[in-house]
Formats: structure tokens, C-alpha cells, sequence
């Protein structure tokens, strides 16, 4: 008996809906591939303006906004910033969507080229390396002035008081947090859902950077953002620990004790995923990590992440 048309057809849009499918997967895996070289390759171009700057000036804009608008209470802030963080997040996922979806009906080689490029500019591998790598650099020459200079570029917290051990376990800390929010963290959302899932993440923790704070300013209205920003890192944060702890065994570095080090401390860190890298690199480079820090002028209160032997270089 014959198959009925209809059914061929459904057959048909079936199989095509699938191709689709694993032809996007693949556009994505190539264009997430492209734009990893490209960073290995070419770090942060000091001429071409960088998305997470855009992101930035949107969630000053969206701050000031909403500030005007809900009230200087409790609940109206932490409603405030749910909003920012909501508004922002959309935008800068939107935005991309929008620019791959219109280039990808005129030319979907064009559309390719666009999401590679989109995907470079939210990896931050080499930039991290050099950046580290100047502070290390200066360090080694002697110059502190320098290396304050330097550290002060990659960290939040206030450099003016910090002395060479200071400066070099603020770099050690900044290496570990951002290898999982620089550079696995975008690659996992981006080979989720493409450039667009590499920009949600970037909003959210952009958003984290700028309003997640525990002072009189941020208490309430950071709070979403803060809460959003732990949950997207809670997965890369996990695998970067694993990684690190793969790349201690491969270089040389103390594993094993990397791995005593995030059994026992990797919940003392007050963020739930920054433990998870700081407590692996304190173990496979045997230091002390976290502990007190100044942030706008005001010590917070950190536990250390501690080390099992004696040895207390701390040297990068």
C-alpha cells in the first residue's frame, strides 16, 4: 500500500529540521574553534572597541535609569537591579542574535565570519597571559611600583598598599578566577548556543563585575546579578578545577596536593566557584590564597585557601 503524500512530506520536514540542526552545530563548533585561534593569536586589539565595554556602558545607563525610577528602599532596589539585570542580559544576547540572523539570510559565509569574530572578541585567553605576565615581569626586575601598576589592571581591589607578596597572590588569585570566567566559561556557553550564548554570559558577568558588591551602594540593587552570576559559573567554575588540576599533573606542578587542597578548602571561599579554581592553584602551586582584601577603601574579610607543606614561594 502506497505511503500516504502527507506523510512523506512530515518525513521530509523531519529530516531537513535535523540537517538544520547539525549543520548550526557545526557552524557554531567551527566558529567557537576560529575564535579561540584568534585569540591565541591576537589577544584584545588595543584599536578595536570591545563588546564588554558596550555591555557596561548599558548597565550604567540601565542604573541610572532604574535608580530614578524605583525607590531607595530595600525591596526597590533589589527590584531595580532585577530589572538592570534582566534588561541587559536580553539586549546583549538579542543584540548578536539579530546581526548572525540578518547576515545569515544575505550570505551565510558572511554570517560565519561574523559569529568567528564575535566569538574571539569574548575570550580573553591571551589577554589574561600577558596581562599576568607583565605583573610577573616586573616582580622579577625588582620594580614594585610597576607590578602595583600592573596587578592593578586586572584585579578589583585597591593595589596602594600592597607589598610583593601582596601584589603576587592578587595575580595568582585573578589567574585562576579568570581562567574560568575569560576563557572556559565563555567557550562552554558559546558551544551551547553559539556567540550569542558567549555575550549572555558575558553580560551577566560584566553586570557581576560592576554592581556585585557587599557595600552600601550594591547590597540590594547587585543582588541578582550577583545571584545570576553564580549560577552560570557554577558548571565552568567546576570544570576549570578539573582542567587546572589535568594541567598540574601535565606541567610538573604539585597534583596531588592541588587535589588535597580542593577537597578540603574549595567551600571556604565566600564565592562559591572562585573556591574551586583559587583552592586547586594554592595546592598545585603550594601557597596561601584568599584571605582579607581591600575593596573601595574597606577590608573584607576572606578564609584563606591554605597549603599543606612548608613551601611558600610565591613567585608566578
Amino acid at each position: 500500500m502506497a505511503v500516504p503524500q502527507r506523510y512523506d512530506i512530515i518525513t521530509t520536514k523531519v529530516l531537513l529540521e535535523c540537517l538544520r540542526k547539525y549543520e548550526m552545530k557545526d557552524k557554531i563548533v567551527i566558529s567557537v574553534i576560529t575564535g579561540a585561534v584568534l585569540d591565541l593569536a591576537f589577544g584584545d586589539p588595543a584599536l578595536v572597541c570591545h563588546p564588554v565595554r558596550a555591555i557596561g556602558k548599558l548597565t550604567e545607563k540601565s542604573e541610572y535609569c532604574l535608580r530614578r525610577v524605583f525607590p531607595e528602599t530595600k525591596k526597590g532596589e533589589r527590584a531595580a537591579g532585577a530589572v538592570m539585570t534582566a534588561a541587559v542580559a536580553a539586549v546583549s544576547t538579542a543584540v548578536p542574535a539579530a546581526v548572525l540572523h540578518i547576515s545569515g539570510k544575505a550570505n551565510r559565509s558572511a554570517a560565519l565570519a561574523a559569529e568567528a569574530f564575535m566569538c574571539f572578541r569574548m575570550l580573553a585567553a591571551k589577554s589574561l597571559r600577558d596581562e599576568s605576565m607583565t605583573v610577573c615581569s616586573a616582580l622579577r626586575k625588582g620594580d614594585v611600583s610597576e607590578a602595583r601598576r600592573a596587578v592593578s589592571m586586572i584585579v578589583g581591589r585597591d593595589t596602594d598598599a600592597l607589598d610583593e607578596k601582596g601584589i603576587t597572590k592578587a595575580a595568582v588569585e585573578t589567574v585562576a578566577e579568570n581562567t574560568s570566567d575569560g576563557v572556559v566559561a565563555p567557550l562552554f556557553y558559546m558551544m551551547i548556543a553559539g556567540a550569542p550564548g558567549g555575550f549572555f554570559y558575558k553580560a551577566v558577568n560584566t553586570m557581576d563585575s560592576m554592581v556585585g558588591y557587599e557595600n552600601d551602594r550594591y547590597r540590594y540593587f547587585g543582588t541578582c546579578s550577583a545571584r545570576l552570576d553564580d549560577i552560570v559559573n557554577f558548571i565552568p567554575a567546576r570544570l576549570t578545577a578539573v582542567c587546572m588540576t589535568a594541567a598540574a599533573y601535565i606541567t610538573g606542578a604539585d597534583a596531588e596536593n592541588a587535589v588535597y587542597i580542593y577537597k578540603r578548602d574549595r567551600g571556604k571561599h565566600a564565592s562559591p566557584n572562585s573556591g574551586q579554581t583559587e583552592s586547586v592553584m594554592a595546592g598545585a602551586l603550594d601557597i596561601e590564597l584568599a584571605g582579607d582584601a581591600v575593596y573601595f577603601g574597606k577590608v573584607h574579610k576572606k578564609k584563606r585557601s591554605a597549603i599543606l607543606s612548608e613551601k611558600s614561594s610565591l613567585m608566578i
